[in-house]
């Protein structure tokens, strides 16, 4: 029966990372997948998260499974980071948090609730968005249809367009949301949009799902929720969050899906749904990870230890995006990357095409995504010079 089978083609952005490892060049720069790296072109581990692990092996006398829906503490320290200690929501028990592998596990749930509950719903996607949106929803038996996003220059959101196309959807369907940092653009509404966004979500009867993968990566972690707390408080919102980020955790795939109800019952009727989900899926999930976030989260120090580290994180990516505007103004003073500097979070749209990316790769040994997206924090002081000179003589 194998035999039969026809090999599926390389992710394109997974399958960049593995010809990324496989180029003897020792000068490579692989500005594909997203993970954040230091000056020093690695991955850190964070201070906090090697303290709440030692803290942890002190503790731990055994390795016993987790409930369907995950860590208790965890669990209740995500919705309060999403939505605020003095969230309404959670103060009325009109929240149910989920545990999950990942953002990833958190849309694939948050998609096959969606497909057994409504499952006429089609969910409407960005584009651009993150490629692997689609194939989510799809996989759960979803139909997904696409709106756009950035305006005619790809540097700034084109919000009545957005909406314009929105207006066909139907009451039920869902509306799939980047909470901040979006990738690949790095363009996020601002607070008068989000506004808009919700009032039109409300008005229109759709279910809106967000994707909130990099809290803390764009302005600041209150500030980077925005529009996730705006959502939440006019009405039922699925919230999906990853940890990988902000925590560093990439390998350790701690992630949840966070649902907002209209009231209490609603809120437990659709978790023990999601539940099912999960069930169905992996039965529960890990436990390391989610210790180590609710370690962090439920001690003063190592909170505010956290606090600091994201912070660095998020400075050095943005210091990142102004040396790269102003070497690129040095090197091709005629075209004018500065909306790099003013995005947000790890991604950007360089503008570059497709044929631009393929000498980069062949020519320099520089990895880039076919559609020009960079991630800003594969960027370095050390490779910053080599980089530019690269793509001022593709382009």
């Amino acid at each position: 029966m194998f035999e039969l089978i026809q090999a599926a083609p390389p992710d394109p952005i997974l399958g960049l990372g593995e010809a990324f490892r496989n180029d003897p060049r020792t000068d490579k720069i692989n500005l594909s997948v997203g993970v954040f790296q230091d000056d020093d072109g690695r991955t850190p581990m964070l201070a906090c998260v090697k303290e709440a692990e030692r803290r942890l092996l002190e503790r731990e006398t055994n390795k016993n499974y987790l409930g369907i829906d995950g860590h208790v503490e965890f669990r209740r320290r995500t919705a309060e980071l999403l939505l605020g200690v003095d969230s309404a929501a959670i103060a009325q028990s009109r929240v149910a948090t989920v545990q999950s592998p990942g953002g990833t596990g958190a849309l694939r749930i948050a998609a096959d609730l969606i497909g057994r509950q409504f499952p006429g719903a089609t969910v409407w996607i960005s584009q651009p968005t993150w490629p692997n949106h689609p194939q989510i929803f799809q996989a759960a038996g979803l139909l997904t249809a696409s709106h756009p996003y950035l305006d005619a220059a790809g540097t700034g959101l084109d919000l009545d367009a957005m909406l314009r196309t929105l207006e066909t959807a139907r009451p039920g369907d869902a509306l799939l949301l980047h909470a901040s940092c979006h990738n690949p653009s790095g363009i996020d509404p601002d607070a008068t949009q989000w506004e808009r966004i919700s009032n039109f979500v409300r008005e229109r009867g759709l279910l809106p799902i967000l994707d909130c993968a990099y809290q803390g990566f764009g302005r600041g972690l209150d500030e980077d929720v925005v529009g996730v707390r705006r959502l939440a408080e006019s009405g039922e919102t699925l919230i999906c969050s990853s940890c990988s980020k902000n925590f560093g955790l990439y390998g350790e795939r701690v992630g949840a899906l966070t649902i907002v109800a209209s009231d209490a019952d609603a809120a437990k009727a659709t978790g023990s749904q999601a539940k099912a989900c999960v069930r169905a899926n992996y039965s529960n999930p890990p436990i390391h990870g989610a210790a180590v976030v609710a370690e962090i989260l439920g001690d003063a120090t190592l909170t505010a230890q956290w606090h600091d580290e994201l912070a660095a994180m998020r400075r050095r990516i943005h210091a990142m995006r102004q040396a790269f505007v102003a070497a690129m103004a040095a090197r091709v003073p005629n075209r004018d990357f500065s909306f790099i500097a003013d995005q947000l979070g790890m991604f950007s749209f360089s503008g570059l095409t497709p044929m631009q990316v393929d000498r980069l790769k062949s020519e320099y040994g520089i990895y880039i995504v076919g559609s020009g997206r960079i991630n800003v924090a594969g960027i370095t002081r050390g490779n910053l010079d080599r980089l530019c000179d690269a793509i001022a003589t593709v382009l």
